[in-house]
This record gives structure tokens, C-alpha cells and sequence, in this order.
């Protein structure tokens, strides 16, 4: 029997406990404000939305599939984050020139590209529908919803978190060093724990 109570609390825990996704957009909203942060929280959703549509299609094979490619997934996910960190602890003012050089971790595009090497997303999806969903229901429109259930609850946690990053911007401001490098620590500690 399908158990709600552990399909919720499983992803509302997930969707809003810290990881990169989170960590990023809060980061984000703290230095360019919500607004332009939003950029970076719909490209989550768009990336996200495939990711988890991914799972639910191709659950069984996947499952079956993803001993073999997940040390190399840990691996690039963990540098990925561990560069998102990099990026944060650096944190040095807005240059013009400079945005022609590195991709810009507030845009759309990196929101996106950062769901295809985030394990936890992947992991995410996956665990849900093989665990939670697919042993109960396998209708289209059955599996449709929880697709859609998981990307509004993920997309919901990110946009909260960009919320708390612009909502304390003016203390973020004032200690800005310090929280750039507990927000570093952070996202090295999902890096790290990643590969453990």
C-alpha cells in the first residue's frame, strides 16, 4: 500500500535540506538579489524537470545501470560542486570583461547544466520512483503527477532558499567573507560527501 506520509516527508526532506542547488541559489540571491537569482532557479526547474522525468521512464533500467557509472557521476558531480565552491569563496566584484570569460552562476544555464552532475537529484528521482512510486502506481497520468509533484517540491525548496539569500542580503553583505566561506564549506562538505 502506498504510503503518503513517507512519499511527502521523503521529498519535502530532500527538496529543502541543504545541497548544491540550494546552497546556490541562496548564494545567488544574496549577492544579485531574488530577481535575478530566479534566472538560475527556473534553469534548476527546467534541468530538474528532465531529470526526474528521466527517472520515472527509465527506473528499472537505471537502477540496474547505475553501479556501473556511478563512481564516475560522484566524481564529476563532486568536482562540479567543489568548482561552485571555488566560484563563492573567490567572489570578486562584478567586472564587464570578466562575464565574457566564465559562465555566470546566477544564468539560466548553469541552474540547468548543474541537474545532469548532481547525484542527489539523480539519486533523488530515481530512489522515489523505484522505491516509492513505481511498486504502486504505473499508469501515465499516475506517474505524470509524481513528476510533476516532485519538480514543483524541488523548485519550491530552491526558490525558498533564494528567498532566505535576498531576504538576509543586507546581513550577508556585512559578514560577506565569512558567510561566502561557511557556504563554501558547505558545498564542499556535499562534494565530499558525495564520494564517500
Amino acid at each position: 500500500m502506498f504510503n503518503i506520509a513517507a512519499f511527502l516527508s521523503y521529498i519535502f526532506l530532500t527538496a529543502y535540506t541543504p545541497g548544491p542547488n540550494n546552497i546556490m541559489a541562496m548564494s545567488n540571491a544574496s549577492n544579485d538579489g531574488f530577481k535575478k537569482s530566479f534566472k538560475f532557479c527556473l534553469g534548476v526547474l527546467a534541468g530538474f524537470f528532465v531529470i526526474v522525468l528521466a527517472s520515472a521512464i527509465f527506473s528499472a533500467a537505471l537502477y540496474d545501470f547505475i553501479p556501473t557509472i556511478e563512481p564516475f557521476m560522484r566524481f564529476v558531480g563532486a568536482a562540479y560542486i567543489l568548482w561552485l565552491a571555488w566560484v563563492i569563496l573567490r567572489d570578486k566584484p562584478k567586472n564587464p570583461d570578466a562575464k565574457k570569460v566564465r559562465l555566470d552562476p546566477n544564468c539560466f544555464f548553469t541552474g540547468m547544466v548543474m541537474q545532469f552532475i548532481n547525484v542527489k537529484v539523480i539519486l533523488y528521482g530515481i530512489t522515489t520512483f523505484s522505491t516509492l512510486v513505481l511498486p504502486y502506481f504505473s499508469g501515465v497520468w499516475q506517474v505524470s503527477l509524481f513528476i510533476l509533484i516532485l519538480t514543483v517540491v524541488g523548485f519550491s525548496g530552491t526558490c525558498c532558499w533564494a528567498m532566505f539569500g535576498s531576504v538576509f542580503s543586507k546581513i550577508f553583505v556585512e559578514h560577506k567573507r565569512g558567510l561566502n566561506i561557511v557556504m563554501a564549506l558547505l558545498l564542499a562538505y556535499c562534494a565530499v560527501s558525495i564520494l564517500l
